[in-house]
């Protein structure tokens, strides 16, 4: 639009002259200069002309014709065409770039295909489920419907070791496993009276009738290390210590890492169990975990655990059991699926079935031999 106003601007200016010149384009003949000078008009003009020169003197009186003629400029067609600008056909046409209809003519095909390929919506609605509150349990399983069997699981601790039984009993739980503090970390706490006496009673109403502990992951009684193997013996005295106020019947513990040389770490390992056992006397039995055999690890073959509790001290031997995890005895080589009778014959033969406290009955993510706890 920028040309249009050049010539609109050449008109324009055009007639500007003209206007400063004292007359108009509709006057015809320029009679300029008598005009500019103000001037009157010729007494042999004709009638015609002296009507056009009364037009034109209110046009041509001194200066301010000028100012008369500024209607002109403000009128103008080219300046009042502006509003053509925002009119303008191409800036308008622009939002067809956004539309974009073709594509989004394919998502709504696409839509379409994708509701049609749906199953039928008369479907048969789901149950309604069964909200529990958080912190409420369901009601415990009678204990007089409950098989003889002892089978349950780990049950959280949640709000304190006495909220363990109630879970068990939810599930209809006849043993259940907890843990006596966070399984992960270093620090130690003690079981007061009023906790203990808190755990034994809600224990009372419900079926369990073997409960145990798993000790703490970071416990390693066969490393070199005196500083980490001098820590791990507090920690595992610890555990002892809780368990036997809280009158747990057993303790799970793997056996450690011995790092450096393997009958090395059968020794430390057996020493420590025995230092502990003998300082902290009480009811629960230790029962060792057979392992996978990652690493550095003790205690992945029956005989190896048979060595190992050979090594502990006889004076608090007798309180030595097994625990025998499915999943890593399958891992570490035991055929205990395919060949499960030939299995436990070899664990009569080498540990005695009188050994064995507890079974961790576990599906192995990892190959049978590979010797990694998955």
């Amino acid at each position: 639009m920028t040309p249009a106003r050049k010539r609109g601007g050449t008109r324009t200016t055009g007639a500007s002259k003209q206007a400063k010149s004292g007359t108009t384009r509709a006057a015809g003949k320029p009679a300029a200069k008598k005009s500019a000078t103000g001037a009157k008009p010729a007494l042999k003009e004709t009638k015609a002309a002296r009507k056009r020169a009364t037009v034109a003197p209110k046009a041509t009186k001194g200066p301010k014709p000028a100012k008369s003629t500024k209607p002109v400029k403000s009128s103008t067609p080219t300046k009042a065409a502006k509003p053509t600008k925002a009119a303008t056909p191409t800036k308008a046409a622009k939002p067809t770039k956004a539309a974009k209809p073709a594509k989004a003519a394919k998502q709504t095909n696409h839509t379409k295909q994708t509701k049609t390929a749906k199953p039928p919506t008369a479907a048969a609605p789901r149950p309604a489920r069964t909200m529990i509150p958080k912190g409420a349990l369901p009601e415990p399983i009678p204990v007089a419907s409950l098989p003889d069997d002892l089978l349950g699981a780990h049950v959280s601790t949640a709000g304190g070791s006495f909220e363990a039984p109630p879970r068990a009993a939810a599930i209809g739980a006849t043993a259940l496993q907890l843990f006596t503090k966070q399984a992960n970390r270093w620090a130690e706490r003690e079981v007061d009276a009023d906790e203990a006496a808190r755990y034994r009673a809600a224990l009372v109403p419900t079926g369990v009738k073997v409960a145990g502990s798993h000790d703490s992951y970071l416990i390693n009684l066969a490393s070199p290390d005196d500083a980490l193997r001098a820590n791990s013996l507090v920690s595992f005295r610890a555990e002892l210590r809780r368990c036997h106020a809280l009158g747990l019947d057993v303790l799970v513990s793997h056996p450690g890492n011995y790092i450096d040389d393997r009958a090395s770490g059968l020794a430390r390992n057996a020493d420590a169990i025995s230092a502990a056992l003998v300082a902290e006397p009480g009811p629960t039995r230790l029962l060792l975990e057979l392992t996978a055999g990652q690493g550095t690890v003790l205690g992945s073959t029956f005989e190896e655990m048979a060595a190992l509790i050979a090594a502990i001290d006889a004076s608090v031997r007798h309180r030595i059991g097994v625990c025998l995890d499915t999943a890593h005895v399958f891992a570490a080589g035991y055929a205990i699926g395919d060949d499960y009778d030939g299995v436990w014959a070899h664990f009569e033969d080498t540990i005695g079935r009188d050994r064995l406290g507890m079974l961790h009955l576990n599906d192995s993510k990892a190959p049978f031999g590979s010797k990694k706890d998955r």
